[in-house]
């Protein structure tokens, strides 16, 4: 990174920091601190939502994401918009209802008090663990890229929003989202348009998706019913649907987003707002890195996209075997290359016979090359075990430190920042909120002045931002990490999901039935995980679907005046 680049990081993170803290200092007002502006309209609140789900794991690793496997990943979203729909039908004007600080409030007037506690725990260990996982994971990655330290890289940027966060709050957490959002969007915007100029001049936009196409980076859409298939249209469908309610519905951290609105109206098409964007937003994410892997079917990709760990292992002993291995893939590169030309030329030509065969051919040499990736990756594990094998987090920055303009590298690693921000402090003020309210107000201190609780929720939130951090220094990931962050959710989602859907829909059901249900359809979901070989979106229903089943059970086994379901009674 240039000089230049280096101005335009510090001064939009820390301008946007600066700007954070110094427009809500000396919050003292318990319900703007934890729920934000209550006269905030749709828009701050669909741009709130959007941000606190787009974390630097969206712009860094699904590019890679899109580059390894094509357009397949967005099928993970499609059920998204129905569980919008329902939580704005449903689950908002029920929050507003009861003017609750946090989700688990209301599971605690449904129900009782160790059910409210239980779905607060659930809440605070799986969130907890993603909030360190948001912190790492683009820190190990800027880090390794840009030479920087990994854990002053990881303590500094906790550091910073850590500061603001604690500083003002929910209000802090909207205010300075919509301008991380905005770098977040215009770096984007602005790799695209540069991608597409890096192109080759004789390469049109229609050629680009013919190469990709041919490649199968296309096929958005895999109608399979192969469960062990991660990505399908009924996974993305059903366990979308359920990963989706769980996360939009139940996770303080996005709750906290919309039930400040200054009207149900309002929340509702900050809601809606998603409803229709996200899709598309992710969509465009995952072209992108299609269109990086047709950038370097005509550039000479590295064999290794964590440039840093490659060298590593070549100057340390591993050098001979390492440099015969590039060498095996740039031949393999450039017969490819030379098909993909003969293949567009013959598409151009209407020779159509030619063509099949040139792409049948480029197919062929294609799978050649991933052998040799392969072969590559084993031979640099062997050499260090510590390197991890799957480079696709890397593909994105590598593009963009290589074949990006100075300055614009600069905004790209600063929207990779700003997403990291924007995500981490919704995270850390849900944390927060959720300890002050459901554990130290409700079970340490019940009569205490707002003041009292500012306080509280501001030492707790400092708490969580610590322990985020320690698990940031000492994470060690081997999933791509965008699906990392999902797996995270999908164990935990479904039980707490279906305490809620218990609480909405079965009215007979009683806190006693509701607790023990979901004490051991979590224990289900851990057995299942660590035993069936399922796409994880699966989990989101099994642990939903057997959680409230088990609820029914339990309930009918009880006496009917035992743990029997309350009309809501005070918390």
């Amino acid at each position: 990174m240039s000089p230049l680049d280096f101005v335009v990081l510090i001064g939009t993170m820390v301008g946007i920091a600066v700007y954070g803290i110094w427009r809500t200092r000396g919050q003292r007002n318990l319900s703007t601190y934890l729920k934000g502006d209550p006269n905030v309209r749709w828009a701050a609140i669909g741009i709130s939502v959007m941000a606190t789900q787009a974390s630097a794991i969206t712009f860094i690793s699904t590019p890679g994401q899109g580059y390894q496997d094509g357009l397949g990943f967005v099928q993970n979203y499609f059920g998204m918009p129905l569980a919008l729909i329902i939580i704005a039908a449903i689950f908002l004007p029920m929050y507003r209802r009861l003017n609750v600080y946090t989700a688990y409030e209301f599971l605690g007037r449904r129900f009782d008090a160790k059910t409210r506690l239980l779905g607060a725990a659930l809440f605070l260990v799986q969130r907890g663990l993603a909030a360190g996982i948001t912190i790492y994971a683009p820190a190990i990655i800027l880090s390794t890229m840009l030479g920087w330290r990994l854990d002053l890289t990881i303590v500094l940027s906790g550091l910073l929003v850590i500061a603001y966060t604690v500083t003002g709050g929910s209000e802090a957490v909207s205010l300075t989202q919509k301008y991380q959002l905005a770098v977040i969007f215009g770096g984007m915007a602005t790799a695209f348009i540069v991608l597409l100029a890096k192109l080759p001049a004789n390469l049109s936009l229609t050629d680009a998706l013919t190469v990709a196409g041919g490649f199968k980076k296309l096929e958005a859409v895999d109608f399979s019913l192969d469960v062990r298939r991660r990505y399908t249209f009924w996974s993305g469908l059903l366990g979308g649907l359920f990963l989706s309610l769980s996360y939009f519905g139940t996770d303080q951290s996005q709750v906290q987003r919309y039930i400040s609105g200054s009207s149900l109206r309002e929340s509702r098409l900050g809601l809606m707002f998603n409803a229709v964007f996200k899709i598309p937003m992710q969509f465009f994410i995952l072209l992108l890195g299609v269109l990086v892997f047709v950038f370097y079917q005509f550039e000479q990709p590295p064999v290794f996209f964590n440039g840093v760990a490659w060298k590593y292992a070549v100057e340390h002993g591993s050098g001979e075997r390492l440099r015969s291995l590039e060498q095996q893939f740039a031949a393999v590169h450039a017969q490819k290359q030379q098909l993909i030309h003969t293949w567009l030329g013959a598409k151009h030509a209407g020779d159509r016979k030619t063509e099949a065969e040139a792409r049948a051919q480029a197919l062929v040499v294609n799978e050649r090359s991933e052998a040799v990736r392969a072969g590559a990756k084993t031979a640099l594990v062997a050499a260090d075990p510590g390197v991890k094998s799957n480079d696709s987090d890397y593909v994105f920055i590598t593009f963009v430190l290589d074949h990006l303009p100075h300055g614009v590298i600069g905004l790209l690693v600063a929207a990779f920042f700003a997403a990291a921000l924007s995500s981490k402090s919704a995270e850390l003020n849900a944390l927060g909120s959720t300890t002050t309210v459901d554990f130290y107000r409700h079970l340490l201190k019940r009569e205490a002045t707002d003041a009292h609780y500012v306080s509280a929720s501001k030492w707790f939130t400092l708490l969580w931002g610590l322990v985020a951090l320690a698990f940031a220094l000492f994470a060690n990931l081997v999933e791509n990490l965008i699906q990392a962050i999902n797996i995270v959710g999908s164990v935990f989602y479904g039980v707490v999901l279906a305490l809620f859907l218990v609480a909405f829909f079965l009215k007979r059901v009683g806190g006693t039935a509701a607790f023990w249900a979901a004490l051991a359809a979590q224990t289900l979901v851990f057995v299942l995980y660590f035993s069936l070989n399922i796409s994880y979106l699966w989990y989101n229903f099994i642990g939903c679907a057997a959680c409230v089943l088990l609820s029914l059970l339990i309930q009918a086994a009880l006496s009917p005046n035992t743990g029997s379901a309350q009309a809501l009674p005070g918390s």
